[in-house]
């Protein structure tokens, strides 16, 4: 079987120089000494850094880099690797021609001689600026609105806190609203058995007036100063008879009053009782939001030094 050679052509391998010339095209490039002096640098990367070509070649790494970076000891370390032939793959930060801050995701590739020897070192970059800007920016909103968050659910649970107070002075105050509504119903209770003794006691003096007067009747003349006192007792009886009914209608009407009280006391103490089991439910929901928000403003903070 014969293989078409448009087949063969396709499947060879693709010219390296091609490659490298397609990759300078679309990609930031710069090459250092392995001291970190500038050797060749792409129209991208000196455009990125707002340098031109020309310009580049013989500047030091270092300038590149913000102040705190090229004076520590991880700068040092990385130049240090690069030499001995290892390579730095990282999102670092470095400052252009104007000073501008600049967020580039790089690989640092050592090169070698063919001893082994490392004879400088390759850098590919791709310029991430705006999208970290915009990571960055996000993640301030995000803890933005976490602070608001657990400020909103601070006032709430200080709200809640206090209407469950309010709730609870409440409910103690109708408490005691019970007790002396039930102090009132003994009273009248008491005072009710007492209006029953004085009837009792009247029943008996009228009963003992009319024998009076029996008995004054059956004297005849020397019983008629008699019969007139006892005729006074009974009326007297009488009249108490009429004050006693009178204050028993009051007494049961007073009992029937303090009954509606009553009724309507344990009503509004079960409605209490019931608000205050919301407000619980309330400060425990804010609290359950207020932890959640601060949750989520720690988990902002760690993104954002993450970033």
């Amino acid at each position: 079987m014969r293989i078409p050679s448009t087949y063969l052509e396709s499947t060879q391998a693709l010219d390296e120089s091609a490659v490298l010339t397609a990759i300078e095209h679309s990609l930031a490039m710069i090459e250092f000494d392995p001291n970190g002096s500038v050797l060749w640098v792409n129209e991208n990367f000196a455009k990125t850094m707002e340098y031109s070509v020309q310009e580049m070649p013989g500047m030091k790494h270092k300038q590149f880099c913000t102040p705190e970076y090229g004076n520590s000891q991880a700068y040092m370390e990385l130049w240090k690797n690069l030499r001995n032939g290892k390579s730095f793959q990282e999102k670092i930060q470095r400052v252009t021609k104007s000073g501008r801050l600049l967020w580039l995701e790089a690989t640092y590739s050592p090169v070698f001689n063919e001893n082994g020897t490392v004879i400088g070192v390759v850098k590919i970059a791709t310029d991430i600026t705006e999208r970290e800007t915009n990571t960055v920016k996000i993640a301030s909103q995000l803890q933005q609105m976490s602070e608001e968050l657990s400020e909103k659910a601070n006032h709430g649970i200080q709200r809640s806190e206090e209407a469950s107070k309010s709730t609870n002075k409440l409910v103690n105050e109708s408490k005691e609203n019970l007790e002396i509504l039930d102090s009132l119903k003994e009273e009248a209770q008491s005072i009710g058995s007492i209006v029953k003794t004085i009837k009792e006691i009247a029943t008996q003096t009228n009963l003992l007036a009319l024998n009076a007067a029996i008995e004054a009747a059956r004297a005849g003349e020397h019983g008629r100063g008699f019969n007139v006192v006892a005729g006074e007792v009974r009326k007297l009886s009488n009249r108490v008879q009429d004050s006693i009914k009178e204050v028993h209608d009051h007494i049961e009407g007073i009992t029937g009053e303090i009954k509606r009280i009553n009724e309507a006391t344990l009503r509004s103490q079960t409605s209490v009782a019931r608000n205050q089991k919301l407000n619980e439910e309330a400060v425990s929901a804010f609290n359950e939001i207020g932890s959640a928000a601060k949750k989520l403003d720690d988990q902002a903070k760690n993104f954002k030094e993450m970033l």
